[in-house]
Formats: structure tokens, sequence, C-alpha cells
């Protein structure tokens, strides 16, 4: 997993993000142990405390849960991994209609440009991104 951090947002919450992201993209799957919090410091290149508070988000939002005496995992609860995938999903559409009414399209003419190119990625297999 790379870790790359901007100095726009505080480190905790990119790498609660970035976790969050290995989760519903089912890179850390259902139930899945994750590594220490001092593993995940050092492979993160960040402070134990950072990814400590990070995790204690997630786990309050049920994305992990600890148990006692052997440590974290990922939710097994599908509908939690299912609204944040839906919700991310609906960030990333946002954020791109309000990059094309930038630069001059509207929604409709956004949605005909992606139609197009799902046509030519289903015509020939090829992603051609």
């Amino acid at each position: 997993m790379a870790w790359i951090f901007t100095s726009d947002r505080p480190i905790y919450l990119q790498v609660q993000e970035k976790i969050k992201l290995s989760i519903v993209s089912g890179e850390y799957p259902p139930g899945w142990k994750m590594p220490a919090v001092r593993d995940l410091a050092l492979e993160a290149a960040v402070n134990p405390n950072t990814v400590q508070k990070a995790l204690s988000e997630l786990e309050r939002e049920g994305f992990v849960y600890t148990q006692r005496t052997s440590g974290r995992y990922i939710t097994e609860d599908d509908t939690v991994i299912k609204q944040a995938k839906s919700e991310l999903a609906i960030e990333l559409v946002r954020s791109f209609l309000e990059k094309m009414a930038a630069i001059g399209y509207s929604p409709a003419e956004a949605a005909s440009l992606i139609g197009q190119k799902v046509k030519e990625v289903d015509g020939n297999g090829d992603t051609g991104m």
C-alpha cells in the first residue's frame, strides 16, 4: 500500500481514508486481522499516535473492531462496507461533475462523454484509460 500524504489535511484523516479505501476495495477483506499500530505506523512513516487516532475513528464508525487480546479486525458487516463504498462513489461523481463544470460541461454533456467512453470500453474490451 502506497502512503502518500498531502499538507492540506491532517495526516490521521488521510490514514483513516486510506484504510477505509482499502476496506471498501477488498484489499483488506472482512474479518481480516489488521497489522499492529506500530507496524502500520512504520509502513506509513508516521507517528504511532497518528495511526491510533485514525483506527479509533474507524472503530467508532464501525469499520474495524477490537478483540481485547488479539488485536483489531475489519468489520464483517457488509452493510457498513457497501454504504461506505456508495458514499465514496457519490463523492467521486460529485467531484467529477464539479471539475467538468469548471471546464464548461453541463452534467448532461459529462454523462454523454461517459456513455461514449463506456461504449468504447465495452466494444473492444480495452479500457482505453
